[in-house]
């Protein structure tokens, strides 16, 4: 170790970053995650449309099993069951970013169904609802690591 240069010190260190730049990439949640939150987005579509005066309850049950589950998972360190990095990789961000991005999501739904219904769609909220989950669903890690990359997370 004595006999290091300078120069193979700082190949040394610029490899162990982009292997932690690397690692930092693949942290996530798991595409299951982002399935269970479409599903649910679609349940409540489907009960905002056939039920509306239960949609703050369903809500509200929407937001509890999310947060319980989401707790373990929103640090985002734990990608697979194999792999645990520290919050440092992980970003202190993730959280914040992935709130924003439901955040926004929901705006998109429901300008999703404003239009829908001012066009005369029957069932707006379900389709719109539909839509969004199918993004979620089909693209929320990918989502998510553009947000986190612009955030810096």
């Amino acid at each position: 170790m004595d006999n290091i240069t300078p120069e193979q010190a700082r190949t040394a260190l610029d490899t162990a970053e982009r292997a932690r730049h690397q690692v930092a990439e693949e942290v996530g949640l798991p595409r299951g995650y982002w399935w269970a939150v479409a599903a649910g987005w679609v349940v409540l579509g489907v009960v905002g449309t056939v039920a509306p005066w239960l949609a703050g309850g369903a809500m509200g049950a929407f937001g509890v099993v999310h947060a319980v589950l989401a707790s373990r998972m929103l640090d985002g360190r734990r990608r697979t069951d194999r792999v645990r990095v520290s919050r440092a990789v992980a970003g202190r961000r993730l959280p914040m970013v992935v709130i924003g991005m439901l955040i926004g999501l929901v705006g998109v739904t429901v300008l999703t169904a404003f239009g829908l219904h001012a066009d005369g769609a029957e069932h707006a909220a379900i389709w719109a609802a539909l839509l969004v989950a199918a993004v979620i669903g089909f693209g929320g890690p990918e989502i998510l690591r553009v947000l986190s990359r612009w955030a810096r997370a």
